[in-house]
């Protein structure tokens, strides 16, 4: 096949996500979750806390030139309306640290964990919720609005909330009845503190409402704190397609309107960006049998073309912010890296305004309900000594990175 040159600036990275590497974080939803129980513990995870210069000069050698952070609420607002100024100065000095290895950053606001403090007045489910995240937000901005120019205020809002108030595999734990008997993503485990109640449906639409709100009300409240930043949110695009079955072809255009459309119609327009998210596609009436990573997914990287023509409508430019497999074994990680990046090099070819890729995830980490069994890294961790390993297909990544082109 004939090489792919992409636009010149394209920014080529990889990502990580505050609890999921950090360690040390035990005033969080999740932290309070672990000690009952309801999931695995995180504990010190990748101390990537300590361990950031380290982790980026590994993301230099490897050919990236971007990288994207969260930044923990808990950390940064330990007790409600009072931040912690040490922990500003520390995220500040990760920022300096990409900075001083020409390493791009991008900052997502909230990635999925919540200060013990808002989870038990309701989370985003408490009415002033939408107020109390955009007066996070524009302290964020406020002191960081000088040394980065990319936020997203927040994560996958949609996986958030069906995760936490659908299937009940996440804080708070609500689930609607009759989703045991689903086959869907594998869960970490079923636990008899899940509340299965027929309102859980009506709530998981409100914290949706409440997202959207959410994340409308930051945006403001982050453009008068700070002039010129892009602000935007990152959304998991769960690619919906069928065969030529018309019964099929519908399902798959009211799934798609509703796990992405119905969402990204109350928040595009304050959006500077979007980040796009992909791992996961459903095709109805599909009888392929795919090879599958270590999560039990699909291995289709090329779905990444119609996720990203679908978020084109919204006229705004687009970053793959996440896209990889768990693959302990290095086994398809390259070629799945390499087939991606064709097809986001088609979806350019084809109108859609994409500005970069980052690998999920730079590191292995803490994988949410499934612990640290599922292996995502670009680099691989020693969870018993922190040895970070650099894997042969970041080589693969390096290549493509170096020369802008697959």
């Amino acid at each position: 096949m004939s090489e792919k040159k992409f636009p010149e600036g394209f920014l080529w990275g990889a990502a990580t996500a505050s609890y999921q590497v950090e360690g040390g974080i035990e005033n969080c939803d999740w932290a309070k979750a672990a000690r009952e129980g309801k999931v695995p513990a995180c504990g010190r995870a990748c101390d990537h806390y300590n361990r950031f210069e380290e982790d980026f000069d590994i993301a230099k050698s490897i050919g990236h030139n971007c990288h994207r952070i969260s930044i923990e609420w808990a950390r940064i607002e330990p007790e409600e309306g009072k931040f912690d100024e040490r922990e500003i100065e520390h995220y500040r000095q990760v920022i300096s640290a990409l900075r001083a290895r020409h390493l791009k950053p991008f900052i997502t606001l909230w990635h999925f964990t919540l200060p013990q403090w808002f989870a038990d007045k309701g989370g985003f489910e408490h009415q002033d919720a939408p107020q109390t995240f955009a007066r996070y937000c524009k302290y964020v901005a406020q002191k960081f609005g000088n040394d980065c120019r990319h936020f997203a205020t927040m994560n996958e809002p949609g996986v958030y909330a069906s995760n936490g108030w659908r299937r009940g595999s996440w804080p708070p734990f609500q689930r609607w009845p009759g989703m045991g008997l689903l086959k869907t993503v594998p869960e970490h485990r079923d636990f008899r503190g899940q509340e299965t109640r027929w309102r859980n449906i009506f709530r998981y639409f409100r914290v949706l409402r409440q997202l959207a709100r959410a994340h409308n009300a930051a945006y403001d409240a982050m453009k008068t704190a700070a002039f010129g930043l892009e602000v935007g949110l990152v959304h998991q695009v769960i690619l919906f397609h069928a065969n030529g079955n018309p019964l099929n072809k519908l399902l798959a255009v009211i799934m798609n309107w509703h796990w992405t459309h119905s969402f990204m119609r109350r928040v595009y327009r304050k959006c500077d960006s979007i980040g796009v998210n992909y791992y996961l596609h459903k095709k109805f009436g599909d009888t392929h049998m795919y090879d599958k990573t270590d999560m039990g997914w699909d291995v289709y990287p090329e779905g990444i073309c119609d996720a990203l023509l679908m978020l084109k409508r919204y006229k705004r430019p687009l970053w793959v912010s996440e896209a990889g497999v768990a693959d302990a074994a290095d086994r398809i990680r390259a070629d799945y890296i390499v087939r991606l990046v064709r097809c986001i090099h088609a979806a350019i070819g084809k109108g859609a305004d994409v500005r970069g890729y980052m690998y999920w995830s730079l590191l292995d980490n803490y994988e949410w309900s499934h612990g640290f069994s599922k292996r995502f890294g670009l680099v691989e961790v020693n969870y018993d000594t922190l040895e970070r390993t650099v894997r042969p297909s970041a080589s693969v990544y390096k290549r493509i990175a170096e020369e802008n082109a697959c």
